[in-house]
């Protein structure tokens, strides 16, 4: 069967999006997608006055674009329902995260089913309906955020925004060819949404191209003082991937689970990575498989029951039961079996640290199958299961995954690999996504850090740039500086060149390069900095000061002058011909 891959459909002018976009509802006929939809007229009127905000000249990077919110995330004037009517209730305030995507413009279109108290991969498990996939109605849309994915995937929404605990924001994303975005754990805030496990659970982002879901993600993330568990960017955060970056890819046995098309279709992706210049490395991951039985074969399920158990204890008519099944069985879990579990989470995170060092990230399928809805009704348990199999570990052991469209299956079906990184390392992620993609520049999702401005030996393709990379930096273009420089080259090893400013007028432009890094990777290259070489404040043309490569005076005396040639690379090469 043929499948579509959705792209954004979102357009210069608000009001126009938002008319299409309820075309586009009424077409497709989906009403489980929903469990509050806006009317078309109060959307229609934001985006009226949205237009005008941009006329006055407002610039908003989300201007336009339609969010569906999962219903298990709090907006402002809209009930949420958990996917459980009887546990509905009025939020008096918009959950940060979706604060955060309207005041960059975004506007909601609604809230969306999911599979209930965001228990379940599936999408079947709520009494708002059975959230079908997009393309093929008899197959399951992958869940909790069943109901995000499917507007996405449809071309209703242009972000969709989820929850992750075991996999609900990557899983969907892969059986509908879509972009799944899972943060490290509070990076995103959770204010405002229902608890499944609180410890454990993100806020997410689903869209059709890497690019739109990168811009969402990075304007919802930031600390929140109104989360306990919210994050910020560390000062040792890696801002790109290397050149050549090295992946880990599981061991023929690590992939047992999955069935024979997604067995095909992942060989051919990590064929593709290979010829992007991805180094491959297959590891055992068992260990990772084992923490992930974890999430809900042991006590660590008891936060779903802190969070709701009480409340499915009042047996509410709308309560599924299979969910209400899991996380009521929760309750027999004792205190010593719960910090038993902590141990055991605690054990495996440092181990999957050993196991993923010297990787820049792991490249694993997302999910195991793709089911038809008929068979999770007749095995609600299980099948779910076994789809969480490479997803379950992730939160548990404090990493960032992204999940994108890999090679399609032999039916031409959509497939989904995730690329998973330690905590705080998601720009790694986002760089390795964009290099399967094919997409040439990477989009940011981390922008912070220091500009470096290097002119010698850590430019691109010379002997010390592996610095740069070993702390993260990331290439941010050329650059020259005032007139004010001299560049000399020195008596040293490897040759560097040698800044030296004289004064406005007596020198050149110099052509270097601008890098970013963390506070903390800009001190590591500074403590390893050896004579004659120091760091100082340089001038470019453009009027900007930024920390740069210098070197001692004394040095300069008894260097060879080559401000002529105005870059150290021409020099090399024009001293290469002679």
């Amino acid at each position: 069967m043929a499948h579509r891959v959705p792209g954004s459909a979102a357009g210069s002018d608000p009001i126009e999006r938002v008319a299409a976009a309820y075309r586009r509802i009424a077409e497709v006929d989906r009403p489980e997608v929903w469990i509050a939809l806006r009317s078309e007229a109060e959307v229609t009127a934001e985006a009226g006055a949205l237009a005008r905000r941009l006329e006055a000249g407002e610039r908003l990077p989300l201007a336009g674009q339609l969010v569906a919110v999962k219903d298990n995330i709090d907006v402002a004037g809209l009930p949420t329902t958990a996917a459980c009517p009887e546990f509905s209730y009025h939020p008096t305030e918009t959950a940060a995260a979706v604060g955060r995507l309207i005041a960059a413009g975004a506007l909601v279109l609604g809230k969306t089913n999911l599979d209930q108290f965001a228990t379940g991969l599936v999408g079947t498990r709520s009494p708002y309906g059975v959230v079908r996939h997009a393309f093929d109605p008899r197959l399951v849309s992958g869940g909790s955020s069943s109901g995000s994915a499917v507007a996405v995937a449809l071309e209703i929404a242009d972000i969709g925004i989820g929850t992750d605990t075991a996999g609900s924001g990557r899983v969907p994303a892969a059986l509908h060819g879509i972009v799944g975005i899972k943060a490290t754990l509070g990076i995103v805030p959770v204010h405002g949404t229902v608890p499944a496990c609180a410890d454990y659970d993100t806020v997410t982002v689903l869209a059709a191209r890497l690019e739109v879901a990168v811009a969402a993600a990075a304007v919802m993330a930031g600390p929140e003082s109104r989360d306990p568990r919210s994050r910020t960017w560390p000062t040792n955060v890696r801002l790109a991937a290397p050149h050549t970056p090295r992946v880990a890819v599981p061991r023929v046995e690590d992939l047992a689970a999955l069935d024979a098309t997604y067995r095909e279709a992942f060989a051919q992706t990590v064929a593709h990575a290979a010829d992007t210049g991805v180094k491959l490395e297959e590891i055992d991951i068992s260990v990772l498989l084992n923490a992930a039985l974890l999430l809900y074969d042991g006590a660590i399920v008891a936060e779903r029951f802190a969070s709701v158990g009480a409340f499915l204890d009042t047996a509410p008519a709308g309560a599924d039961p299979t969910v209400a099944a899991i996380i009521r069985a929760a309750c027999d879990r004792s205190g010593p079996e719960f910090a038993a579990d902590l141990d055991a989470v605690a054990r495996a995170k440092a181990t999957a640290t050993g196991l993923l060092q010297g990787f820049d990230a792991l490249l694993l399928p997302t999910t195991t199958e793709h089911p038809s809805i008929a068979a999770v009704h007749e095995d609600p348990v299980v099948i779910n299961r076994r789809m969480g199999t490479y997803t379950n570990f992730c939160n548990l052991l404090d990493m960032a995954a992204i999940a994108v469209p890999g090679a399609r299956t032999a039916e031409g079906a959509p497939f989904g690999v995730m690329l998973v990184t330690p905590a705080f390392a998601d720009q790694v992620a986002v760089d390795l996504a964009a290099r399967l993609l094919g997409i040439e520049h990477a989009p940011l999702l981390v922008d912070s850090g220091i500009d470096l401005a290097v002119f010698g030996a850590h430019l691109r393709g010379q002997p010390l740039h592996w610095q740069l990379e070993q702390f993260g930096g990331r290439f941010v273009g050329e650059i020259r500086t005032t007139d004010a420089y001299r560049l000399t080259a020195l008596d040293t090893t490897p040759p560097e060149p040698g800044l030296v400013r004289h004064g406005p007028g007596q020198g050149a432009p110099i052509i270097g390069e601008l890098f970013r890094l963390g506070v903390a990777g800009l001190g590591g290259l500074l403590a390893d900095l050896r004579a004659p070489m120091a760091m100082t404040s340089v001038e470019l043309d453009d009027g900007r000061a930024v920390v740069g490569f210098t070197c001692t005076y004394d040095a300069v005396r008894t260097a060879t002058d080559i401000t002529a040639y105005r870059s150290w690379n021409t020099y090399l090469r024009l001293r290469s011909r002679r």
